[in-house]
């Protein structure tokens, strides 16, 4: 990087990610679940908290592409190269796998058994039509802020300044994304790697965030919203 603004803002935000932001994630997430059945309040606050991180975040990362000469839009994805097909047929096509997931999904609930990945978010889930709304923000920031961050700035950074190959500088970010969803536990976390790694494939594939960002906020909204809980009479029993 040729200015040392952005190198200076690249490194601070580099170190945020890796290790404030997971344990800050991470503890943030537990008192939530220590709290949030005695404070009503307490799902909306966290989530606000979540959602106004992710957007100053992803403001220090456009920051970093408007003091660098060396990055620009293009550089981090913030470019539309699909064709309109291409890009309907993907949407399409997630469309019908996340709804057939959801009857499976539906089935097993109907069941009290667990969902794949839904324990690990357990107190993410909202409870109330309000939670709902707020559920719904976190998830569309979440697929807009974390593609720009993780995605786009970080395979930037990696390739620029450190002069990584664009895999290697993809699988690190991927592992930096990982990182970032700590209060999952091993479980979540895994299912976060292979969630990250299709839309990192899909992202050096087309070079355009364009995609990522769309499939990224419906995965979160599928699994905050669409996804049913089990039957809490059932939950535990044998199946």
């Amino acid at each position: 990087m040729s200015s040392p603004l952005a190198l200076v803002l690249a490194v601070v935000l580099v170190g945020y990610l890796t290790v404030a932001g997971p344990l800050l994630g991470r503890h943030t997430y537990d008192k939530l679940a220590r709290t949030r059945d005695q404070d009503p309040t307490a799902y909306r606050r966290m989530v606000t908290f979540w959602s106004a991180e992710l957007w100053a975040l992803a403001a220090v990362a456009l920051l970093i592409v408007a003091v660098e000469p060396n990055l620009d839009s293009t550089d981090i994805g913030l470019v539309i190269r699909e064709s309109p097909d291409e890009a309907l047929g993907t949407i399409v096509g997630f469309l019908v796998a996340a709804a057939a997931g959801v009857l499976v999904f539906r089935r097993l609930a109907a069941k009290g058994k667990s969902l794949p990945g839904q324990q690990a978010v357990t107190h993410l889930l909202p409870r109330t039509a309000v939670e709902r709304w707020y559920a719904a923000g976190l998830s569309v920031t979440a697929g807009v802020t974390e593609e720009i961050v993780y995605r786009g700035l970080l395979i930037a950074v990696g390739t620029g300044a450190l002069g990584l190959s664009k895999e290697v500088a993809a699988c690190c970010a991927l592992a930096v994304f990982v990182a970032g969803h700590l209060y999952q536990g091993r479980r979540g976390m895994f299912m976060v790697t292979l969630a990250g790694f299709g839309l990192t494939v899909l992202y050096l594939r087309t070079g355009s965030l364009l995609m990522p960002i769309l499939l990224h906020a419906l995965i979160d909204l599928r699994g905050l919203l669409f996804t049913p809980q089990p039957r809490r009479e059932l939950v535990g029993n044998p199946g």
